[in-house]
């Protein structure tokens, strides 16, 4: 794990623990890489509740509430499902804000209008959900690091 990694964690849980607040994510290209960050940081049990890794589409709809009808309409990695992932962490965790990842890190899985290193992220904190699509290049190391990356930063500026 990277140092930038460790250090963004810890501000993380410097700005929660600060705002009491509590974080659940919902993951699926990242496969569990930002919860891994934050747990990485002792004491990260005051504000930290869960990580749901829902990988298949499946698990999105059962374990987050995702409409499978949303997933079909708009593909799984798409703003509309990540803010529905983030949307269901919140409803099913003890947590007061979330964060979601849902991606292609490849090599494969490429699609028209979504290349390898597509992603989708979600942040929510009671009834505000704010999302956003980028596309990082690298190979899939690099896509998933700089996705836990963003995620991470992301939050920091969702929560300040």
């Amino acid at each position: 794990m990277s140092n930038e990694m460790i250090e963004l964690a810890t501000k993380v849980g410097a700005a929660l623990q600060a705002k009491r607040l509590v974080l659940a994510t919902a993951e699926s290209c990242t496969g569990g890489g930002v919860s891994q960050a934050v747990t990485e940081i002792a004491g990260s049990t005051a504000w930290f509740d869960c990580g749901f890794v829902t990988y298949s589409n499946n698990s999105k709809t059962e374990l987050l509430d995702v409409p499978a009808a949303l997933i079909a309409q708009f593909g799984s990695v798409s703003e509309e499902v990540a803010g529905a992932m983030a949307e269901g962490a919140l409803s099913n965790s003890n947590a007061d804000v979330s964060l979601s990842t849902t991606g292609i890190a490849g090599p494969t899985g490429a699609v028209p209008g979504k290349p390898v290193g597509t992603v989708c992220f979600g942040w929510t904190r009671g009834d505000t959900t704010f999302t956003e699509r980028l596309v990082f290049q690298g190979d899939r190391q690099a896509v998933r690091e700089q996705t836990v990356i963003h995620a991470l930063r992301g939050l920091l500026r969702f929560i300040e």
